[in-house]
């Protein structure tokens, strides 16, 4: 009878979560009573506030591998591996001011289909070609729009901050302004929710707090969904891409120079600035002002998202742009530190880059957080030198007139505001979706060439998703305090610890007095414990691999067996402090559970593997929604280290979760064809496969078929897949 494809919502959350409450006999332990594990990952979540420190590489081909890796990492966490298909700007420029050596325009286009990244265009008034520059505003109050005020800006210059009581008013306007008397091209932009820019609403982009029933569907879902973080579509995500499209859109002007594009922004501006120079290799010179440091990486839901930080932090990021000269400033805010904590080791990157003068940090921290004058004329100095300005007698600001919010805005009677609200939300993630199935469709395997490109977007998406492979065995230690012999087996536990990492795993072996060299990683709900019944003698399916003399591997995955101390499995995956219920700030510096107990499996198939006593062969097994996934995680990094995988799906997709912290939730688990894309990375090496009906989805076959080893992939689409499993294993 075939079995049920898809499980219940919540059934698929459960199975997860109550993994270690079935009971079965106690298993041989590891630890003594009342000892815990010392394993990194029981400590507090890593947040937004926590020490982003910056490891700078021996060698520009050290950090040439570091860059491409946390570059992939960048681009997979934004959604955009592979980029967005670009479709047309449909660009509008209109209502031309004339000003002293400038003029002002409204401007929009584009990014996405149906969204408008809106903005105005400043130019000088002599002949081009002119440098290009974008400006992201950050998070002042109306963005583009911004005026501090006849009181607020008498107390600015009262420190020192402006010099002028009318430019002074709006210090974003004023580095435009200045910028185009420079004789650059300046596009200054909306984020999403300020000014203009009202598609996405405020509150929803900066201000979300609380998950949305009504979007966290399956099906035309919204942003900060389940479904959304499967997919890695975010705020984040979305305004690094209109970043994107704001390079394109310079590159349409005639007037612009290609080959002199530059960014520069402040605070959340700041943010958008070095996210752009990490993944668009075009800006020629970045300025990101009061945000790269060690400390707070980022408080908005604006600069988060599931991913991102893992592992890395704002000053690595920045650093992607070396060799090219980027500038700074730090402030009296989270950046105050940045001159003797961070700052030094990109100096240190970039004189091992060979360019040591290409990175700058006017520490101008007896100011709150801003972008003011002096913050300004430091960063008049850097474009002026990169961007080849010749600009020398202009570098100091002049007052200007200021545009009032109605010359500014870009909306009319002949320019009506666009679409907007929940029904546009849904498009814009529906068409995103789209054409991401669409361009892995398009690389669906037909043979080894297009196999080899399919893997190395998919492979490429799953390596970041996932975030490990095999660890090196040299950092790999094991303890074991127990041993006894059985009838026809010897039972060994121990702690297998990573210790370049920190992290722990209870094992058991079931070791065959006449072991002949194969070896079963045996994956299951309740740890190493389901290798027992309730007798504490080895399970039936156990018992016919050890009459074989093949030795079994069982394994307390985090949160299993020993890890958990006697307690119940929890039911959601911790989440950080904070309370707004986003899964960028747990999950964007935080590896998600499942990836986790992932890592887990990959650490004991790099021990058995690099074992004194050689296998001649290593099996994984996981069988049904809980562990199959996770077997298929870990076969697709581990490869060639596996010789056969058993798996039974049980039918499980990413793509049915609907709770972000559920036990089984892997932030862009859904985005590279789900779990059938991480399966099909099993080819050419032998794969058993149940819970799929009785085809296999077509992107696991063709995989197989690419790789001109059909014969490798046996599907089940019978009853009792365990023992049909085990049958399998033994060769009959």
């Amino acid at each position: 009878m075939r079995r049920v494809l898809f499980l219940s919502l919540s059934l698929l959350g459960l199975l997860f979560a109550v993994s270690s409450a079935v009971v079965h006999a106690q298993s041989p332990q590891v630890l003594k009573p009342g000892e815990k594990l010392r394993d990194v990952r029981l400590e507090p979540l890593k947040d937004l506030n926590g020490y982003f420190p910056f490891e700078v590489s021996e060698s520009p081909q050290d950090w040439e591998k570091r860059a491409e890796q946390v570059r992939r990492q960048l681009k997979v966490a934004l959604g955009v591996w592979p980029m967005p298909t670009k479709t047309p700007l449909q660009k509008v420029i209109y209502g031309r001011i004339e000003k002293d050596g400038y003029t002002v325009e409204k401007a929009y286009f584009e990014s996405f289909p149906g969204l408008l990244v809106t903005g105005n265009l400043y130019r000088p008034t002599t002949p081009g070609p002119h440098p290009g520059v974008l400006c992201p505003h950050g998070h002042w109050k109306d963005g583009r729009f911004y005026d501090v005020g006849a009181n607020g800006v008498r107390e600015q210059i009262e420190i020192g901050a402006e010099k002028f009581e009318e430019g002074g008013r709006s210090p974003l306007q004023a580095r435009c302004v200045q910028l185009a008397k420079m004789g650059c091209v300046v596009f200054h932009y909306d984020m999403l929710g300020y000014a203009d820019s009202q598609q996405l609403s405020y509150e929803l982009v900066h201000r979300f707090g609380v998950q949305r029933p009504e979007m966290n569907t399956l099906k035309n879902w919204g942003l900060y969904s389940a479904q959304a973080e499967a997919n890695l579509q975010s705020v984040l995500g979305i305004q690094a891409y209109n970043s994107v499209r704001a390079l394109d859109f310079l590159l349409e002007l005639k007037d612009v120079d290609a080959d002199r594009l530059a960014v520069t922004g402040a605070s959340g501006g700041g943010t958008q600035t070095f996210i752009l120079g990490a993944i668009d290799p075009r800006p020629a010179v970045a300025w990101p002002s009061v945000m790269v440091s060690t400390a707070m990486q980022g408080g908005c839901t604006c600069e988060n998202c599931s991913l991102l930080r893992v592992g890395t932090g704002n000053v690595e990021i920045a650093a992607l742009f070396a060799p090219k000269p980027i500038g700074m400033t730090a402030a009296d805010d989270w950046t105050k530190e940045m001159e003797t904590k961070g700052f030094p080791d990109l100096k240190k990157h970039f004189a091992m880059m060979g360019q040591p003068d290409h990175t700058t940090l006017a520490a101008l921290t007896q100011f709150k957080h801003n972008y003011n004058y002096p913050s300004r004329a430091a960063m008049y100095v850097w474009f002026n030198r990169f961007l080849d300005l010749k600009a020398d007698d202009k570098l100091v600001e002049g007052d200007y007139e200021r545009l009032t919010t109605e010359q500014m805005t870009v909306f009319d009677d002949q320019h009506p505001r666009p679409p907007a609200g929940d029904d546009f939300e849904r498009k814009l993630l529906a068409w995103w979706k789209a054409d991401a199935d669409q361009q892995l469709e398009a690389l669906r395997p037909r043979d080894a060439k297009s196999l080899r490109a399919y893997r190395e977007v998919v492979g490429g998406g799953i390596d970041a998703i996932l975030g490990r492979v095999l660890p090196d065995a040299a950092n790999l230690t094991y303890d074991q305090p127990h041993k006894a012999e059985r009838a026809d087996h010897i039972e060994m536990a121990g702690l297998l610890t990573n210790t370049a990492l920190k992290e722990q795993l209870p094992v058991l072996f079931l070791y065959p007095k006449q072991w002949d060299g194969q070896v079963v990683i045996w994956l299951s709900e309740q740890g190493k414990a389901g290798l027992h019944d309730e007798q504490g003698k080895p399970t039936a399916v156990i018992q016919k691999l050890l009459d074989q003399d093949i030795a079994v591997m069982g394994i307390d995955l985090f949160l299993q067996g020993e890890f958990l101390g006697g307690e119940k499995a929890p039911e959601q995956t911790r989440k950080v402090e904070n309370k707004r219920e986003a899964a960028g700030f747990t999950f964007g510096y935080n590896h998600s559970l499942f990836a986790q107990r992932t890592h887990d499996i990959l650490t004991a198939i790099a021990f058995v593997r690099s074992h004194e006593h050689t296998p001649r062969q290593v099996d994984l097994v996981g069988l049904g929604p809980a562990m199959g996934p996770l077997a298929a995680a870990a076969r697709a990094q581990a490869r060639g280290a596996i010789d056969r995988a058993v798996i039974d799906t049980g039918g499980f997709r990413f793509s049915n979760l609907t709770d972000y912290r559920s036990p089984a939730f892997l932030p862009g688990g859904a985005k590279y064809d789900d779990l059938p894309g991480m399966l099909s990375l099993s080819a050419p090496d032998k794969l058993w496969l149940a819970g799929e009906g009785k085809k296999s989805p077509p992107v696991i076959s063709a995989s197989f078929q690419a790789s001109g080893a059909s014969d490798a992939l046996t599907v089940y689409a019978g009853d009792q897949p365990t023992e049909a499993a085990v049958e399998y294993l033994l060769g009959k």
